[in-house]
Order: structure tokens, then C-alpha cells, then sequence
């Protein structure tokens, strides 16, 4: 009896080890991918638009496009913080500055719907940020997560995110 039931166990733990652990391998090959392609994506998109000055909307749909390209559905935040120098006024043949630089920020929303109608232009100064989230659970997250609940632990999302400073000024047009 001691001797079937070792049996039993070991068949058990051998379809695991043939079947649970590859198929965990493999989906954790296709997350990192995700996150490879999702950071490329970005990376390219916040690039052009450092380098251009302009957000437009060609741009942003070839974006979601190459995000979609990944088999996920992604949750995209856009923030803009857009540089608002203060004058400077004139003394003798000295210039002083009134005050600090100051940065107002703009946010997906509010950039969605501008460039729906137009371009939205960037000055140079102005700082871009994007990060993309995936909404979706993967093969992985799921397989993570039955395997996770035991030791409480919090699979991993396919993310990916980049900024920089625009260094040329846009035009809307």
C-alpha cells in the first residue's frame, strides 16, 4: 500500500515537472517579450517626440498600434509638463528674472482630445512622459498568481515607461 501511494506522488510530481513548469517557462518568455516590445514602443514614441516638439495624432495611433501588436490591452498615461517662464524685466542693461521657472502639467485626457483636432506643439524645455500599463491578465500573471497564492506573493505586470526634455519647439500645424 506504502508502495502505490509513492507511486501516486511521483506520477504526480513527474506531469508537473513535465507540463506545469514549461508551460510556466514559456509564458514568462512571452511576458518578457511583451515587455520588451511595450518599452520599445515607448522609448520610439516619446523619442519623436523630444526630437520633433509635436505630438500628433498619426503618431500616437502608431503607438497604441505597436502596443496592440504585443496581444495586450494597455492603459496609457501621457503627461506633458509644459515649461511657463517667467519675464524678465529690465534694469539698466541688466536683465533679472522675477521669479522661478515654473512647469504646469497636462494629462492624457486633456492631450487626447487636442490632438484629435490638431497637433499639439512643444516647446523646447517642456518635459514628456509616458507609461503604459497592461489591463489584461496574461497565461503568465495567471499562472503566477495559482502558484503565488500560497506564498502571498504579487505576479508581475507588463510594463513599460519612458521621459525626456523636448529639445526642439513644435509647430501646431
Amino acid at each position: 500500500m506504502g508502495d502505490s501511494a509513492m507511486v501516486i506522488v511521483a506520477i504526480f510530481l513527474a506531469a508537473i515537472l513535465m507540463f506545469v513548469f514549461p508551460l510556466m517557462t514559456m509564458a514568462n518568455k512571452k511576458d518578457d517579450v511583451s515587455v520588451l516590445e511595450a518599452q520599445k514602443a515607448t522609448t520610439e514614441f516619446v523619442d519623436k517626440i523630444k526630437t520633433t516638439g509635436i505630438i500628433t495624432q498619426s503618431d500616437y495611433d502608431n503607438f497604441t498600434t505597436a502596443l496592440a501588436a504585443t496581444g495586450n490591452t494597455f492603459d496609457i498615461n501621457i503627461e506633458v509638463q509644459k515649461l511657463d517662464e517667467n519675464p524678465a524685466k529690465k534694469e539698466t542693461s541688466i536683465y533679472t528674472t522675477i521669479g522661478d521657472n515654473v512647469y504646469y502639467t497636462i494629462y492624457t485626457t486633456q492631450i487626447l482630445d487636442t490632438i484629435k483636432d490638431s497637433n499639439l506643439a512643444l516647446n523646447e524645455g517642456d518635459i514628456v512622459s509616458v507609461s503604459v500599463e497592461n489591463t489584461n491578465v496574461t497565461i503568465g500573471q495567471e499562472l503566477r498568481n495559482f502558484l503565488y497564492r500560497v506564498t502571498g506573493n504579487k505576479s508581475g505586470t507588463v510594463t513599460a515607461s519612458d521621459s525626456g526634455i523636448v529639445t526642439t519647439n513644435g509647430s501646431a500645424n
